[in-house]
């Protein structure tokens, strides 16, 4: 079974015709329409084209595992064409592991049959406090470059009446990492799940984060991160905002 409208151009052993392929380029460039200098350039921007992930309408079409074994035969080809020896010992299981990796961990967070479940509470203890949780890990991988982002999320709540289980809050951030990302739209998505999975707009989300496509290619610098946040409700008002930055600790001094 192939994807519709998809040639896998992949013999049926899964090695490259010939070792290498060079199908939609012309003397060796892409021939997609952009230069490299733009592809580039892009690949800097991050301002967001859209909130949701951008997904094709057949996107869930394959079961995981023709996804497995259709990335298998196009990363070996990929490693064909870097000249990599795939007979040898150590990188024979290598098409594979990535296959794996990417559908069952990496960008697990694509597919909405992994979303968690959040099951609301009556908050019985009246606590009408902001409650935080912080330090919330993200591993996430940047779409532009697919190499990991890697830091912390700290999130907050008011409830307005009802609560969830405290590691939902975790699994929401997760979720919404699994998947090829930018930090601002990783942000933003985070909210938005809050939002409605709390049935409240008083929600604050930070995400402090390193990227490797800052880290270990282009730049290369090692020492920088990257700090975005989303406020609403309550946690537009100032001294909400600033209870939060301190209980994350990242309240301004005061004089």
């Amino acid at each position: 079974m192939k994807p519709n409208g998809t040639s896998l151009n992949t013999p049926s052993n899964g090695a490259a015709s010939n070792g290498i392929h060079l199908n939609g380029h012309k003397n060796g460039h892409a021939t997609h329409g952009l230069s490299d200098e733009l592809v580039d350039e892009m690949g800097d921007n991050h301002a967001l084209a859209n909130l949701e992930t951008p997904l094709r309408p057949d996107a869930f079409d394959l079961d995981d595992d023709l996804k497995i074994d259709l990335i298998e035969a196009h990363f070996r080809e990929i490693m064909t064409i870097l000249g990599l020896d795939l007979t040898d010992d150590s990188l024979k299981g290598t098409p594979r592991r990535v296959a794996k990796m990417y559908v069952n961990e990496t960008f697990k967070g694509l597919n909405p049959a992994n979303k968690p479940s959040t099951t609301l509470f009556d908050n019985k203890y009246q606590y009408n406090q902001m409650l935080v949780e912080r330090d919330i890990t993200v591993q996430s991988y940047c779409e532009h470059h697919f190499v990991p982002i890697i830091g912390k999320a700290h999130v907050a709540y008011i409830s307005s009446g009802k609560v969830i289980g405290l590691s939902k809050l975790n699994r929401i951030v997760q979720y919404y990492a699994k998947r090829p990302q930018v930090q601002e739209r990783l942000t933003m998505q985070i909210a938005d799940e809050l939002k409605r999975a709390l049935q409240t707009d008083d929600v604050a989300v930070i995400i402090d984060a390193a990227h490797l496509c800052v880290s270990t290619r282009g730049v290369n610098d090692t020492a920088s991160s990257t700090l975005t946040a989303a406020y609403s409700g309550k946690f537009e008002d100032e001294a909400t905002k600033q209870e939060f930055l301190k209980y994350v600790g990242m309240a301004k001094p005061t004089m």
